[in-house]
């Protein structure tokens, strides 16, 4: 088996650039990762294919982003136990509504964890995977503690700039 990773599937090659935030909190986190474009609609038979396949070498945990219908993260879940992390994508007419709600509500015992719709959902979803895996990594617990504080340090930034700014 080789090492762990976090698997990032997109329905769509076009979801890319909101996925880019995703890519890039993982890559912060030194967490290995492959990224990859299938369909629950167009490729299910390739998507299952690369699930169980992707399982086997050691995946711990799937991050899936579609838009519209967003059956991904859903049809990802129903072929794995490993935690699914679901991004609704916001594009079409309901803005990612629709993917927000396709992804959320899944039945019961087959779990999704559904972040924000668009680029705050994508970098939640790389936040979230590095906390899943840090259960068990104590290295990478004390990572995600020292990206939180240096998150709370920068906001203290801005009020002290803010607040010099307003005296």
């Amino acid at each position: 088996m080789s090492k762990p990773f976090v698997a990032v599937l997109m329905g769509s090659d076009s979801d890319l650039p909101t996925m880019q935030a995703t890519l890039d909190v993982l890559r912060t986190f030194e967490i290995n990762f492959e990224a990859k474009v299938t369909s629950a609609h167009r490729t299910p038979a390739a998507t299952h294919a690369y699930v169980t396949d992707a399982e086997a070498r050691g995946c711990k945990v799937f991050i899936c982003a579609a838009g519209l219908a967003a059956h991904l993260a859903g049809a990802v879940a129903g072929i794995t136990t490993r935690p699914v992390i679901g991004v609704p994508i916001d594009c079409g007419p309901l803005k990612g509504h629709d993917a927000l709600l396709s992804t959320v509500m899944m039945p019961g015992g087959v779990p999704v964890a559904t972040v924000a719709i668009g680029s705050a959902g994508a970098k939640n979803a790389g936040y979230l995977a590095a906390q899943m895996l840090a259960v068990g990594d104590e290295a990478l617990a004390v990572a995600v503690k020292e990206e939180r504080a240096k998150s709370a340090e920068a906001v203290q930034a801005k009020d002290a700039a803010l607040q010099a700014k307003l005296a």
